[in-house]
C-alpha cells in the first residue's frame, strides 16, 4: 500500500483522545477502505499540568504540542474536541478545519456514588470540577453545595471521586459515552440547569491547509448541520474574545426544519450576574448569528464582566 493512502493521526495518549481518534478511524475506514491510519501520540503542557489553566495558556495547553506535530510534518491530521480549541485567537497558521464530526450530546452529567441527583444534594456536597462555566452557573442556582477543583482525564477523575477525594462530580456525558462509562451517571442535566461550553460535543478535525490528499479523504466525515452550529458558536466566542478562564456558555441548534438559533450566556464567576441572549437565524448565515448574540451580549456589558476576570 503506497504511503499516499496513509494517514497519520496525532492524538494525546489519554483514553478519552484515543477513542475520538478510533471514531475517526472507524468512520474512514466506512467511506475510505483503502486509507490506513496509525496513531502518533504526543503529552501536552495540559496533561501534565494539574494545576489551574489558566496558568498554562489555558485551554491552548492542550493544543501547542498537536499543533506542533502537524506544523512539523510529523503527523497529518488532528483530532480535537472543538470546546478544547482557543477563539481568542486564530488557528495556527499554515492549519484549518478540515471537518466537524456529527455532534454528540452536548448535556453535563452528574456523577453522584450515591445516586442523589443535583437537587437531593445535602448542604455542604464538595461537587469536583475546574470548569468556571459550571461553577458560575452550580453558584446561581445551588448555592448549598462547595465546588472543588477538579482535573485530570475523565477516567483519572472517576477515579478520584470514588478514592472521596470529592463527593461528587460533574463530567460532559459525550467523554463519558466515548470511555464507555455512560454507567456512572446518576443525573443527566438539562441545558436550562447547565448551559454547556461553546463547542461542546463537536470533534474537529485539523489538518495542514496546504494538504489538499488529508483534506480531501477527510471532508466526507463533516456533517453539515454540526457546521453550522460550530461556525455560529465559536464565532459568537471570537466577537466577545472569550478566554478560557470567561464564564461563557452556550449552544446552537438546528431544528428540522433546518432553522438555526443560538443561545448564550456570559455569567460572573460569583453567578450572581448573568447576561442571557437567543436570536433565530432567519437569513443571516451562522457567523453572522454568532456575531449578532455576541453583540446582543455586548450591550448588555459583556466586555467588562469578560475583561474583569484575569487570564
Amino acid at each position: 500500500m503506497s504511503a499516499a493512502e496513509l494517514i497519520r493521526i496525532v492524538s494525546r495518549s489519554s483514553p478519552m483522545a484515543l477513542a475520538q481518534v478510533e471514531r475517526v478511524r472507524r468512520e474512514l475506514a466506512a467511506v475510505h477502505p483503502a486509507v490506513r491510519t496509525e496513531v502518533v501520540p504526543v503529552v501536552t503542557t495540559g496533561d501534565r499540568w494539574m494545576g489551574d489553566l489558566s496558568l498554562v495558556e489555558g485551554k491552548g495547553a492542550f493544543t501547542k504540542e498537536v499543533d506542533a506535530a502537524l506544523l512539523a510534518g510529523e503527523a497529518d491530521l488532528a483530532v480535537h474536541c472543538l470546546k478544547d480549541i482557543p477563539c481568542d485567537r486564530p488557528l495556527p497558521a499554515g492549519t484549518m478545519f478540515a471537518a466537524f464530526l456529527k455532534r454528540d450530546d452536548i448535556r453535563d452529567a452528574l456523577v453522584h456514588p450515591g445516586g442523589l441527583t443535583l437537587d437531593e444534594l445535602p448542604p455542604g456536597t464538595r461537587i469536583g470540577t475546574s470548569s468556571v462555566r459550571r461553577v458560575a452557573q452550580l453558584a446561581a442556582g445551588y448555592l448549598h453545595v462547595e465546588c472543588v477543583p477538579f482535573r485530570g482525564n475523565a477516567n483519572r477523575r472517576l477515579e478520584k471521586l470514588y478514592a472521596g477525594e470529592v463527593d461528587a462530580a460533574l463530567l460532559a456525558v459525550s467523554g463519558l459515552e466515548r470511555i464507555g462509562r455512560r454507567d456512572v451517571v446518576t443525573e443527566v442535566l438539562p441545558v436550562e440547569t447547565m448551559m454547556p461550553p461553546i463547542g461542546a460535543g463537536i470533534l474537529a478535525l485539523q489538518c495542514r491547509a496546504d494538504d489538499t490528499r488529508v483534506i480531501d479523504t477527510v471532508s466526507a466525515l463533516g456533517h453539515p448541520g454540526t457546521h453550522r452550529e460550530a461556525t455560529a458558536e465559536r464565532m459568537l466566542l471570537h466577537v466577545l474574545q472569550g478566554h478560557c478562564n470567561s464564564p461563557v456558555a452556550g449552544y446552537a441548534r438546528t431544528e428540522r426544519n433546518g432553522d438555526l438559533s443560538l443561545r448564550a450566556c456570559v455569567f460572573t464567576p460569583d453567578g450572581k450576574t448573568a447576561l442571557h441572549a437567543h436570536e433565530w437565524a432567519g437569513r443571516l448565515d451562522p457567523a453572522t448569528l454568532g456575531t449578532s448574540v455576541a453583540v446582543a451580549l455586548l450591550r448588555q456589558g459583556a466586555r467588562e464582566l469578560i475583561d474583569g476576570i484575569a487570564h
